[in-house]
């Protein structure tokens, strides 16, 4: 079916197209076209350092001619473990420029979470924040990485504020002495500096350059299963969705806007919004590499904000502040939230702080991840996820048996096709055959509603994912984490929805005879093993676990239990 006839195309704002052809070239192509057209225009801020698309362009081919040097080349998987800074920019362009593979890691991963993902994709190069170089020189000799590429964020911030910035000049010691002690620290691995990769002459541009049809980047998710799987995402999956967000937001000024990276650009929705987008547009992005917000509001002062990608209770947090101090918002035209359900009141205060629009929008890293959006204008539709991007189709079917369509209005599992869709899992056959369906239609594990006019709502979810604070956390996961303690012998993990939208991790624990709930001591053991988003808020002590005839925990039960027994305190989704 022509897809510009389908119902929802009639509810896209009026300057979105119907049709959509996917751009021509590579990410490196984006980058280029941005550093001609917007040469001397600010690229960049750091704390206040600006750089612009001409210095931007320059690190990057000194950075690929670095890492060429290191024996990175075409195919490659280099790891990137860093928070939202210059040097993450600079690095993953100048991967891609080599045509190797971008995978991206949360610094804030334990030990045993980054040693999975090293065993799954084999880089043997590295580029890690000088704080998290410690955890790659632990990983075990079998691990392939031979190389670590140590980045200190304090060296990409103004010399009048390196001391001073946003962190009490104490941190700032520890962050220069962390530096000390990781250019000591060998261990198995060679370790270089950073800078050290700048000095090289720019590659050439003669150097063979990737295809659209290239992996760009390795996207970890849990899926549907709880064991992180890397996502395959080519160049054309994320030029199209770096498009498809252009085509989405009417009356975008290329060269002119100021978007801030409050997201984390090591998730598939920071990256798309800030790495992709922001810089095909020419736009100044503002990096945080944390979100806080006094940090937000004191840019937003000296750098006013107009486009704010983010998730509900970042919008909530800043329009609050915002408030208090006084600090004008009105810049922002645009904000798209997504991750987590966007609650009316949200909508209504922060629309009310900006007088732009907070449009909801939907996604999976498998979709690169952006795929339905509500319309930036007075045909959204609040309380749902909107309508199918451009380029996009989708299904609503029997999930017991998708090859049957749901009837109108009925409610079924998602599928999506189009061209941001991803290629597969890699190395993960079987599971890259379960999710993507003949013709490249893509399971969502979503159960989602639809109505006439094509606004999708979602329902339920067949995966027992929880999304808190933006990111998926598997439930076994965190089950195995707590079984692992002497004084648990089984554990049901879940997700309990919080006020201003989102989920707080609970846990239902059978301890073993003789012994105590200790809370904290629960969770001091999980933040050993798990990021700190992932360690439970509620731990609650049972009997027993309700289960299935063949003995399978039945989480569904538990989570009504656990919310049958009345208020909780409500969490603020920060990662501790």
């Amino acid at each position: 079916m022509d897809l510009a006839a389908r119902p929802w195309v009639a509810s896209y704002a009026p300057d979105v197209p119907r049709a959509f052809d996917v751009p021509d070239g590579t990410l490196p192509d984006l980058l280029d076209a941005s550093v001609r057209d917007y040469r001397t225009a600010p690229a960049l801020e750091f704390f206040g350092a600006p750089t612009t698309y001409r210095e931007l362009g320059d690190a990057v081919a000194r950075a690929a001619a670095g890492l060429a040097a290191l024996g990175v080349g075409a195919g490659d998987r280099v790891a990137l473990v860093l928070p939202n800074c210059p040097q993450h920019i600079v690095a993953f362009y100048a991967v891609l420029r080599l045509g190797a593979i971008v995978v991206e890691h949360n610094p804030l991963y334990t030990d045993r979470e980054l040693r999975h993902q090293f065993e799954d994709h084999g880089a043997t190069v590295a580029i890690v924040w000088d704080r998290v170089v410690p955890r790659i020189q632990r990983l075990p000799a079998d691990i392939a990485v031979t190389t670590v590429v140590s980045v200190d964020l304090v060296s990409a911030m103004p010399a009048s504020r390196r001391l001073a910035l946003a962190l009490p000049v104490r941190r700032a010691r520890e962050a220069r002495d962390a530096l000390t002690t990781t250019e000591k620290l060998t261990g198995l691995r060679k370790l270089v500096p950073w800078r050290d990769l700048l000095r090289h002459r720019p590659l050439s541009p003669k150097h063979p350059r990737p295809t659209a049809a290239d992996t760009a980047v390795l996207q970890y998710t849990s899926g549907t299963t709880g064991v992180p799987k890397g996502a395959i995402l080519t160049h054309r999956n994320l030029l199209a969705n770096a498009a498809q967000g252009r085509a989405w937001v009417p009356g975008l000024e290329a060269g002119r806007e100021t978007v801030y990276a409050v997201l984390p650009m090591f998730h598939a929705y920071g990256l798309t919004l800030c790495l992709t987008f922001a810089m095909s547009i020419g736009a100044k992005l503002v990096l945080f590499p944390r979100f806080d917000v006094g940090l937000v509001l004191d840019a937003a002062v000296k750098s006013p904000p107009t486009f704010l990608p983010a998730v509900p209770p970042i919008y909530e947090r800043l329009a609050a502040g915002a408030a208090e101090r006084g600090v004008d918002l009105r810049s922002i035209r645009f904000a798209i939230s997504g991750a987590m359900n966007l609650p009316q009141s949200t909508v209504k205060t922060w629309e009310a702080a900006t007088g732009g629009y907070l449009i909801e929008g939907y996604g999976l890293t498998e979709t690169s991840p952006i795929s339905a959006g509500n319309p930036i204008g007075p045909t959204r539709r609040p309380g749902t996820v909107g309508v199918p991007f451009p380029g996009t189709d989708v299904r609503i079917v029997d999930p017991e048996d998708p090859a049957r369509d749901r009837a109108p209005g009925e409610a079924g599992e998602l599928l999506i096709h189009g061209p941001q869709v991803f290629q597969g899992y890699w190395r993960r056959p079987d599971e890259t055959r379960a999710a993507l369906l003949d013709g490249g239609w893509f399971r969502t594990g979503d159960i989602v509603s639809m109505d006439e006019d094509g606004f999708l709502t979602i329902v339920d979810r067949i995966k027992e994912l929880i999304i808190t604070g933006g990111f998926n956390v598997a439930p076994s996961e965190v089950e195995d984490a707590l079984k692992a303690h002497a004084g648990v012998t089984d554990a049901a993990v879940v997700g309990l929805p919080r006020t201003g939208g989102g989920e707080d991790v609970a846990a239902v624990v059978v301890l073993a005879p003789g012994t105590t709930l200790d809370e904290e001591s629960l969770r001091s053991h999980c933040r050993d093993l798990l990021a700190g988003y992932k360690v439970p808020r509620t731990i609650v002590q049972a009997e027993d676990l309700p289960r299935s005839l063949i003995g399978k925990v039945l989480r569904r039960e538990v989570r009504t239990q656990l919310l049958n027994e009345g208020p909780r305190a409500e969490g603020t989704g920060d990662s501790r």
